[in-house]
């Protein structure tokens, strides 16, 4: 076992001997279309987390459910902690970690939202913790499969899109009893914008009124099931690697 929610104490001390790794998973509870639950992006890296542990000695830690996701607070049921909460929340269970041993962090977040925010974290844990050669590294999920499965995309609308195939095929393999299939529509971006190479902020909504980006409805759990494979693979990869060893080893 190795969610630690899960673990007792005289197993979660004994386990300490044998990893110095720990995954922690991060989300978002946002709109994911009509027909996907709003909390899709932890159930992803929830798994995924648990699916490498399940190959490589390692804590996961308990999902951080809720992210920054302001740009699509008008969408009925989105939940949005500011970033410097999301930030010190998270900072302060990986320094609970780093205090019983850690040495190698991992965020494993499913939100674009929180990349920015959690990129200038790891780097901060880098350096406060130098002296303990702590490496932090995060993987933004899905932009991180898009090149793990381009042999896979059968739609022509933006495959990799806010729930669209992609985002529906994992959620119909992972959670399938939350997904309301008749309900998968196709919604190409609503935006007549001259400029769309100058970022500015604005609302999702103007963007879509489904809360889909791309076609709901090309997904299928088979090609979840691959993507999440192909996932756990990478990732163990990395982990293996001499690219996330402790600093002076």
């Amino acid at each position: 076992m190795s969610n630690v929610h899960q673990m007792n104490w005289v197993d979660f001390d004994a386990r300490r001997a044998e990893t110095d790794l720990v995954l922690i998973p991060l989300g978002a509870v946002e709109v994911y279309g009509p027909h996907l639950p709003m909390g899709a992006d932890g159930i992803a890296t929830t798994a995924l987390a648990e699916g490498v542990a399940a190959r490589v000695p390692a804590f996961v830690a308990p999902l951080i459910p809720v992210g920054y996701s302001a740009a699509l607070a008008e969408f009925p049921g989105t939940l949005s902690v500011q970033p410097a909460s999301l930030v010190a929340y998270t900072r302060d269970v990986a320094e609970s970690f780093i205090g019983w041993g850690c040495r190698r962090i991992l965020l494993v977040n499913g939100h674009a939202g929180n990349v920015p925010y959690l990129n200038d974290l790891a780097r901060e844990l880098e350096e406060v913790y130098d002296d303990l050669g702590v490496r932090c590294a995060q993987i933004d999920w899905w932009r991180f499969i898009q090149p793990l499965v381009d042999d896979l995309v059968e739609s022509d609308l933006l495959p990799h899109g806010h729930a669209s195939e992609f985002g529906t095929s994992v959620m119909l393999h992972l959670a399938p009893e939350h997904v309301v299939a008749e309900r998968a529509v196709r919604t190409a971006p609503a935006t007549s914008d001259a400029f769309p190479d100058f970022l500015r902020p604005g609302s999702y909504r103007d963007l879509t009124p489904t809360g889909v980006l791309g076609d709901g409805t090309s997904g299928s759990a088979e090609k979840g099931a691959a993507v999440m494979q192909r996932a756990v693979d990478r990732v163990v990869a990395f982990l293996e690697s001499d690219a996330f060893r402790v600093q002076g080893e």
